[in-house]
């Protein structure tokens, strides 16, 4: 069967390390082609990726008709405008978090796919890696009770004014970066919208960013609480808490490629954790996961279980607890 071939926008350091390697090992489709706005940068990636195609411009990749689909890691500014302009080329296209600037931002990308009619849809690969569809079918078997509250914490540390996440203008900062993995994963669980949020945030006084971002997502089964930082200790962790019974994901996020993930299944019959199972999930790549899901969808045709709705409603909630942070008050996404 004939895999898809994917080009890839630009050379960020996120896309040569982990996602263009995970995407060369998938079995569904092979990146063949990679563009930077220097020739010189693409032939250097490519050469480095095995990727037999350069291409010295972001349109001369689009015009190549050996491109099915195209993967669009640039900076958070660009995700909308280059996968439009994707879409209008006829390429599907596999834009990274988070898909836009804004949610009425968004919106303008699920016009272009309804226009154009390809498939485009947001990279959170966390929904394809075993650990959480696990998560969620123990959430949804009732294993926990009646889930009531997620809380979550994910930091790193870095303070480079280059790095695009230090970047106010361009949709930098630790909301935007790393935030966003709680509210989707907080309405993947609970299958649900928030119906109001609420967040304090602690800006760089040189970047502008925020480098501290605490929030409370209020549902209408319960709540999801999490903090993110792009200037504390690296760290990550999810707690997922019922009335009878308790979930802890050790590495929910930047789950490891080249060892098992696992995740922690507390019983609740006391709180020193004599009830605790723990369950290892087989080596896996989430970024080749996602490739290949979205491989399949474009070859058959079938719908995707997160469209850019979905993108578009998580959106919706980032500019709430923007809204929040400025006025002090909850806010309805």
């Amino acid at each position: 069967m004939k895999k898809i071939r994917w080009g890839v926008l630009g050379a960020a350091r996120i896309a040569r390390t982990k996602v263009i390697p995970a995407m060369q090992r998938a079995t569904e489709g092979e990146v063949t082609a990679l563009a930077s706005r220097s020739l010189e940068t693409a032939r250097a990636a490519a050469a480095a990726l095995g990727i037999p195609k350069a291409y010295g411009s972001y349109e001369e990749l689009l015009a190549d008709p050996d491109v099915d689909a195209v993967y669009n890691p640039l900076p958070n500014h660009l995700h909308v405008p280059w996968s439009i302009k994707a879409a209008e080329a006829g390429k599907h296209v596999l834009c990274e978090k988070p898909i836009a600037l804004s949610a009425e931002e968004a919106r303008l990308l699920v016009a272009a796919r309804d226009r154009t009619g390809v498939i485009v849809e947001e990279a959170f690969m966390v929904r394809s890696h075993p650990q959480w569809v696990a998560v969620r079918d123990e959430v949804r078997a009732g294993r926990l009770g009646e889930l009531r509250a997620i809380q979550m914490a994910f930091s790193y540390f870095n303070r480079d004014p280059q790095n695009v996440r230090n970047q106010a203008g361009i949709g930098g900062g630790a909301l935007m970066d790393i935030g966003c993995y709680p509210i989707v994963l907080s309405r993947f669980l609970f299958e649900a919208e928030p119906v109001r949020v609420i967040a304090s945030i602690d800006r760089d006084p040189e970047f502008g960013t925020d480098r501290l971002t605490s929030a409370i997502l209020e549902f209408a089964q319960g709540q999801c609480v999490f903090t993110c930082s792009t200037q504390l200790v690296p760290y990550q962790r999810t707690q997922v808490l019922g009335t009878r019974g308790r979930i802890e994901v050790e590495i929910p996020v930047n789950a490891p490629p080249d060892r098992p993930c696992r995740v922690f299944f507390d019983d609740g019959r006391d709180a020193i954790g004599t009830g605790v199972e723990s369950r290892s999930f087989a080596v896996c790549d989430q970024y080749t996961l996602q490739a290949d899901e979205m491989a399949r969808r474009i070859r058959d045709g079938s719908r995707a279980p997160f469209p850019l709705e979905d993108s578009v409603a998580n959106m919706r909630v980032i500019d709430a607890l923007v809204r929040s942070a400025r006025n002090g008050h909850w806010e309805t996404p």
